[in-house]
């Protein structure tokens, strides 16, 4: 049988609030370095969570350790907690606390921050003190508010942050290229209103020489059969036609590429 000692779950437990009972009663400073040592993997693991947020895992680890140290010396040892039930929601509150104090990139009035402090704070301990997530209701009662003021606040949390259009997002994107392309719909739809307008200037023969070749794709041959002239005159009558078109939309819009591509074929 091996002689190291083998320290079991209750036997840390036991030792655990052997050290709380010796700071809190006895005020023993070593005991709550040795307890703020042990815990420092939990700090560390709630931490990672919030990892890749804008703020750097060193700084989020410091601020959980400011929510550990609350912990260690706010703890109730006749409650008869595990210091870890305790600390957790006091970490995660401190990070929180800490992104909310340097992060409202979107200016949300002052007692909507505050309240959002509040619930916070209350989510933390209800969470614990329950056992579960609290109501929208339990949170009015817990902060002194309406269900209201309790939704209008969780909504305005969400603009605690934004992210820069600049900010990779993988594959050598960045946020900007996930928001969409030209979209092309908008100059075709420009364009038919120019060539409406120029349509609408031609003399009525002309305008359906046009509409025949461009629209419904007829060869002059065709078109000359259709309207009873020359294939020669048809040639004249599209030119012709083709210039004023031009000559209308550049008075129209100065823009080159408004203007619609037609030639002669």
């Amino acid at each position: 049988m091996s002689n190291t000692e083998t320290v079991t779950p209750t036997a840390a437990l036991d030792d655990e609030a052997e050290l709380l009972r010796r700071y809190h009663l006895e005020g023993d400073r070593a005991a709550r370095a040795i307890l703020i040592e042990r815990m420092m993997p939990l700090v560390r693991h709630m931490a990672r969570r919030y990892a890749g947020r804008g703020e750097p895992l060193d700084d989020l680890v410091q601020v959980g350790a400011v929510g550990l140290l609350k912990a260690v010396d706010r703890f109730d040892v006749e409650r008869g907690f595990k210091l870890s039930t305790f600390a957790a929601p006091n970490i995660a509150g401190e990070i929180k606390r800490h992104f909310r104090d340097r992060g409202w990139s979107i200016r949300v009035p002052r007692d909507i921050q505050e309240l959002n402090a509040k619930l916070t704070r209350a989510v933390d301990r209800l969470t614990v003190t329950e056992g579960r997530a609290p109501t929208i209701a339990e949170l009015a009662v817990a902060t002194d508010s309406t269900e209201e003021q309790v939704l209008e606040a969780m909504q305005g949390a969400q603009n605690y942050s934004t992210v820069s259009f600049e900010e990779p997002v993988g594959d050598n994107r960045t946020a900007l290229d996930l928001l969409g392309e030209e979209d092309d719909g908008f100059m075709t739809a420009e364009r038919r209103v120019l060539l409406d307008d120029g349509m609408r200037a031609l003399a009525g023969r002309e305008r359906e020489i046009v509409r025949l070749r461009f629209f419904e794709g007829l060869t002059q041959r065709e078109i000359a059969d259709r309207v009873g002239i020359s294939q020669m005159h048809v040639s004249r009558l599209l030119r012709r036609s083709l210039d004023e078109l031009r000559t209308q939309l550049t008075d129209t819009d100065e823009r080159p590429a408004a203007r619609p591509a037609l030639r002669v074929a």
